[in-house]
């Protein structure tokens, strides 16, 4: 299948064994061949706009080498060439970073024509050539692995951040679409490190571009970043950790998660965290009917999973506040349990019907968790 075909794992691959990382996923690419030689391999195509092919039996993806060039603004904005007169180098040097521009060959050779482990040594962040200016996601991308790599030292290099800034300054970044945002977003909150994402995008003055409701003060900012840190320490969900995110703008929570096109069950408990927060913290004075009317603004009654996540997000955001809120944080959980079984026919036998069942069910729930409470 692979017989005779100059092949090379790039990329992330690469990178994570020298790191000392699990590596979950293998690249490679092709030198010398072309899609005439991959199909007649068997290969499988990947689309009709890169040369790429899935490996018949492993799915692995193998990319002929190619270069690329510039023709017009945003993600697509690019022409590719790929053929048999492409070197690895060439291949190598259209890469973002420099630590994912380091091949390996099926023997263990490395081929590192621009420093890629001299920077991992370093602990470096280091674009390959000033292509990278080209393509804006690519910040996003250097800001996410600033957040993956955090806990092992890495830092952007003053060089690749001041370049970022002049992307900014120059109206680069404005062909950025809010679903590769939300896509380079969502994977860089799920790192352990997801305030350094936040951090390296202020930096990188993208912040106020994608994001201008975040363009707040710095101790503001700074307690977004300390409540996330807190999301991910606890290992909390995506839809908590984008909530987090936006617990302190002033912005309609709503709108700003359509323009970022975030899924529904991340826009719906951020809008949540951001309206009902202050109750959170102050359960301790709420009375029976307070507390049975947010668990039906949660929807906790059919969706115990997210009165998981809003209490995720508000313990991380209270935590970090250095705050005693009195705020019991099995509360919810354990008013939940109390009040969510409340059996429907003896309603219907008294001959209730429609919205009196519903006041009866609700009026039965406050009197449980007052009686619970009174013990």
């Amino acid at each position: 299948m692979t017989e005779g075909l100059k092949i090379y794992a790039v990329g992330g691959a690469v990178r994570d064994r020298l790191l000392g990382l699990p590596v979950t996923e293998r690249d490679w690419v092709v030198v010398g061949s072309s899609p005439e030689e991959m199909l007649a391999r068997g290969f499988q195509p990947v689309g009709k706009d890169f040369p790429v092919f899935l490996h018949p039996d492993t799915h692995e993806e193998y990319a002929l080498a190619r270069t690329e060039q510039k023709v017009a603004p945003g993600y697509h904005g690019f022409t590719f060439h790929a053929d048999a007169s492409v070197t690895l180098e060439q291949d190598l040097q259209r890469r973002d970073l420099t630590i994912n521009a380091i091949a390996e060959t099926a023997q263990g050779q490395l081929i590192d024509p621009w420093g890629g482990q001299a920077d991992l040594a370093a602990r470096q962040l280091r674009h390959v050539s000033p292509a990278f200016r080209e393509d804006p996601v690519r910040i996003l991308r250097l800001a996410r692995f600033a957040a993956r790599f955090a806990d092992l030292g890495f830092h952007i290099a003053k060089d690749t951040l001041a370049l970022c800034q002049r992307m900014v300054a120059e109206h680069e970044a404005d062909a950025l679409v809010p679903e590769r945002v939300w896509q380079e977003m969502a994977k860089a909150l799920m790192t352990s490190r997801p305030d350094i994402f936040v951090e390296a995008l202020k930096d990188s003055h993208l912040l106020p571009v994608i994001l201008p409701a975040l363009d707040i003060e710095k101790d503001e900012l700074g307690l977004v970043c300390a409540a996330l840190r807190e999301a991910a320490a606890s290992n909390a969900a995506l839809a908590a950790r984008f909530a987090v995110l936006l617990h302190r703008i002033d912005d309609d929570v709503a709108k700003v998660c359509d323009r970022l096109r975030a899924p529904r069950s991340c826009r719906d408990l951020a809008v949540l965290v951001h309206e009902h927060y202050r109750k959170y913290q102050q359960l301790a004075s709420l009375n029976a009917e307070a507390v049975v009317e947010l668990l039906v603004s949660l929807d906790a009654y059919r969706r115990p999973d997210r009165l998981a996540d809003f209490t995720d997000a508000c313990q991380a955001i209270t935590r970090a506040q250095s705050t005693n809120a009195n705020a019991d944080t099995d509360e919810l959980e354990r008013a939940l349990a109390i009040t969510q079984d409340i059996a429907v026919q003896p309603l219907v036998d008294r001959g209730l019907r429609g919205p009196d069942i519903a006041k009866a069910i609700h009026a039965e729930r406050v009197y449980r968790l007052q009686q619970r409470r009174s013990r």
